[in-house]
């Protein structure tokens, strides 16, 4: 049977210690899983922590105790950072869902001159927070240890401005110290994914449902950005980022 799995940021990470899950938390396992005292779950940190824990109580107060640290090894070896315009209805939970059981790193939401979705100030803030819950609730299921990042929206200007003049949000090395390569999805480009230089770090720039204006286009080269195709058939945007994370997790990853 297969062991449910909670996030909890609080957890310490001290065999024998006690936790009590958030709300989030413990309903999930009192009202949804309906588990009882005694029984076991999972327990991560979001950070690469993971424990086997028994559940000492269940109810509104469901507290647990760690009995078992866990080796998890389901990182890729890639640091990818995923650079998204935002798209309409369900497509965006659609993508980042499948984006982080592909091993994504990081994800910064963005707007652009086509992009379809109108959001500022308290709706962009509150649906920011909805999209890191959804992409914790990945992890959950797909038994990643360590959540992604999800960035604050911002505009593909002010991110292309970033890049250029440097930037705490958009630094050139990965935290570990690998350098990034930027590559953007263009269907007029002639390099191939598969025929970039093989590396650890990457920047995927992928564009909204109408894709990027010539403007946009020539301000993304300017800023770095490699070009490349996957192909003579036009893809939808959510199509596109899973395609591309799939290649380069099959060729320079564990994919």
């Amino acid at each position: 049977m297969r062991i449910p799995r909670i996030y909890d940021s609080k957890m310490q990470t001290q065999l024998g210690s006690e936790l009590q899950l958030d709300e989030s938390g413990a309903n999930h396992v009192s009202k949804v899983l309906r588990l009882k005292t005694g029984d076991l779950i999972r327990v991560f940190d979001g950070r690469g922590h993971e424990f086997e824990a028994t559940l000492v109580q269940v109810g509104k107060k469901t507290v647990v105790t760690l009995s078992r640290e866990l080796t998890n090894n389901s990182e890729s070896p890639l640091w990818v950072e995923l650079l998204q315009v935002i798209s309409r209805g369900d497509r965006m939970d659609f993508t980042l869902q499948k984006a982080v059981e592909l091993g994504v790193s990081k994800i910064i939401p963005l707007t652009s001159e086509r992009c379809g979705v109108k959001l500022d100030g308290e709706r962009a803030a509150k649906k920011i927070e909805s999209y890191q819950k959804l992409v914790i609730s990945a992890c959950e299921q797909c038994g990643r240890a360590v959540v992604p990042q999800v960035a604050p929206l911002q505009s593909l200007d002010s991110l292309l401005q970033e890049l250029q003049t440097g930037s705490d949000n958009t630094p050139t090395t990965t935290p570990d110290g690998r350098e990034f390569i930027n590559i953007t999805l263009d269907p007029r480009a002639t390099h191939k994914l598969t025929s970039l230089p093989p590396t650890k770090a990457y920047r995927l720039l992928i564009g909204p449902e109408g894709g990027f204006s010539a403007d946009e286009v020539q301000q993304t080269l300017a800023a770095g950005f490699t070009g490349v195709t996957l192909g003579p058939r036009i893809l939808r945007t959510e199509t596109t980022a899973l395609v591309t994370l799939s290649i380069l997790g099959s060729h320079f990853g564990d994919l």
